[in-house]
């Protein structure tokens, strides 16, 4: 059994910073090739070299110009970081200060990896290099808000990707946020249509235009993946699995997986030991 190593964020002598920054040689020395789960997000960028990080069962390449995003949350492996040169940005959830910043940063839908535009580049490069700066000043050196403005600049400059590129409209924009914090307790659509005051219908529709996918289906797939974590990573029994994820016995969350990914969660579970 893998033990997933639980990282609080904890900024280096204990300061009450809201944004950290550490090198991947830094990295290097920290890294125990072990599976991870942290309470922060972590936003790398490299520089030169050819790696990999996988995050949530899948392998991402590591190359020059390119950024990782992982959020709180999501299991990862640093798999192969030897050659890789290049820093990365641990930030607290309320780190960035401006509205469109914080709203791109809760997304569940954001993408793992991608390679920067050459275009995009030296501005991309020119922020960090200021959040850098500001970074390594004495303590007091700096006002606390500074790495936070810089970190939302870089963030801005990044443009990262979701994972569906159709503008969120509002309404699915709500529902996106109440899904990530009532997924484990309702499972139902029509639960979310009167907590958020929508008519079912307009619901539906706002979930279908801003992801292709029913909002029923959007909501399946976040328990899904939810499950899976907790089945590979902290190997939960389908009972435990099943408590955990607002299902009323083992066999009703046997079924539910079963139907949703087409094998029963113990032989997922097992083709996935690897992995961990």
């Amino acid at each position: 059994m893998t033990v997933i190593r639980q990282m609080t964020y904890q900024p280096a002598g204990h300061r009450a910073a809201a944004v950290e920054m550490l090198t991947f040689e830094r990295l290097r020395e920290l890294n125990d090739s072990g599976t991870q789960r942290a309470d922060f997000h972590v936003l790398a960028l490299v520089d030169a070299g050819r790696g990999a990080v996988t995050v949530d069962f899948l392998r991402r390449p590591l190359r020059e110009r390119s950024a990782v995003w992982i959020a709180p949350g999501a299991v990862h492996r640093w798999d192969d970081i030897a050659d890789l040169t290049g820093d990365l940005v641990l930030f607290v959830p309320t780190a960035p200060v401006t509205h469109a910043t914080r709203e791109l940063v809760a997304s569940p839908d954001l993408v793992a990896q991608w390679s920067v535009p050459d275009a995009d580049w030296p501005f991309v490069d020119a922020a960090r290099g200021h959040l850098l700066l500001e970074a390594s000043a004495a303590p007091g050196g700096t006002a606390a808000e500074v790495p936070e403005i810089l970190l939302s600049a870089l963030i801005a400059r990044l443009r990262p990707p979701q994972i569906d590129a159709r503008p969120a409209n509002p309404v699915f924009r709500l529902f996106r946020t109440a899904v990530e914090a009532h997924f484990r307790e309702h499972h139902d659509a029509s639960y979310y249509a009167r907590a958020l005051g929508y008519a079912p219908r307009t619901l539906s529709r706002a979930v279908q235009q801003a992801t292709g996918r029913t909002a029923k289906a959007y909501i399946v797939d976040r328990i899904v993946l939810e499950a899976k974590r907790l089945l590979a990573h902290d190997r939960l029994t389908a009972a435990r699995c099943a408590s955990g994820l607002g299902f009323p016995d083992a066999s009703n969350f046997s079924a539910f997986f079963r139907t949703a990914t087409g094998v029963p969660p113990g032989a997922w579970q097992a083709t996935v030991g690897t992995y961990v």
